[in-house]
């Protein structure tokens, strides 16, 4: 069953790369008394993941935080490393929190997995925005396949 507004998110244990290297991160030490603005896509280097929908919530960074939020994370059903590498790449340094989703556990339990299987990919998150304030679900926005526009920087920040 997928997550609704007014829903508490779900139990998950994501991986994230530090200084010290990869560490774990729970959603309880991600959204608990925090207002976190968390996009999640189909895959890192992706074309439309990489040419807009990271620079996206990059440009939009200081007015997203203006707007009450404390952080913005980017999750994908991606290894820690590539998940690094890819924010390297996409230059995001401390403006998003790159999560890796290995095993697909918290895209599962927010109900909004994407079979990939037909383009070689797995199972993936699909594309969505959400806004947590202390661990609710106040804005939720789901892309329909193949579509970017509800899951923009410039749509969430609109509703904030």
């Amino acid at each position: 069953m997928t997550v609704k507004i007014g829903d508490t998110v779900p139990s998950a244990t994501f991986t994230t790369f530090t200084a010290e290297g990869p560490r774990p991160i729970t959603s309880d030490d991600l959204f608990k008394g925090k207002t976190v603005a968390l996009f999640a896509v189909p895959g890192a280097f992706t074309p439309t993941c990489s040419a807009k929908h990271v620079p996206g919530f990059k440009a939009h960074a200081a007015e997203l935080k203006a707007k009450g939020v404390d952080t913005i994370a980017c999750v994908s059903v991606n290894d820690v490393f590539v998940m690094k590498a890819w924010g390297e790449n996409q230059g995001v340094g401390d403006d998003i929190l790159m999560l890796a989703d290995g095993n697909g556990d918290f895209t599962r339990a927010v109900g909004l997995e994407l079979d990939g299987r037909g383009f070689g990919m797995g199972l993936r998150s699909q594309r969505y925005s959400v806004v947590v304030k202390d661990g609710v679900i106040k804005e939720l926005n789901v892309e329909q396949g193949g579509e970017f526009k509800v899951s923009t920087a410039e749509y969430l920040l609109a509703q904030l």
